[in-house]
């Protein structure tokens, strides 16, 4: 027999474990815009680091075809937020997306031709 009263789903607002959207709601209302933009983009840039190979598992979890979409994801982000963060904040995400182009462009084995890789139709072409 189950010891949830009948009244109550496993799912009730009351559990542990389900998510107070109240809470989050109130925190992420708190958060500047640009806090969110860059949150965003490092959490790209992470997962595309990843994709690449270029942790510390290396090839473990390389995936070029998942690191494409993600530092494309990344490029775009990048140009239509630029103008709504600051040099200060765009000037190392833009360095880091250059970084992973690059990479990307090393690791694959034919590489695309410059200004066809991932994100340069918004950076422009990269070249190794």
């Amino acid at each position: 027999m189950s010891e949830t009263p009948q009244n109550e789903s496993p799912d009730s607002a009351d559990s542990p474990e389900s998510p107070d959207f109240d809470a989050m709601t109130r925190d992420i209302a708190e958060v500047p815009a640009v806090e969110v933009i860059v949150t965003v983009a490092v959490n790209l840039m992470s997962a595309a680091a990843v994709k690449l190979g270029l942790t510390e598992e290396g090839d473990k979890y390389k995936d070029l075809d998942e690191a494409r979409k993600l530092v494309h994801a990344l490029a775009g982000l990048l140009d239509a937020g630029a103008t709504e963060v600051s040099s200060f904040h765009a000037a190392p995400l833009r360095d880091g997306l250059k970084s992973l182009q690059l990479a990307f462009r090393e690791a694959s084995l034919i590489p695309d031709e410059p200004g066809q890789g991932p994100g340069e139709k918004y950076t422009g072409p990269v070249y190794g």
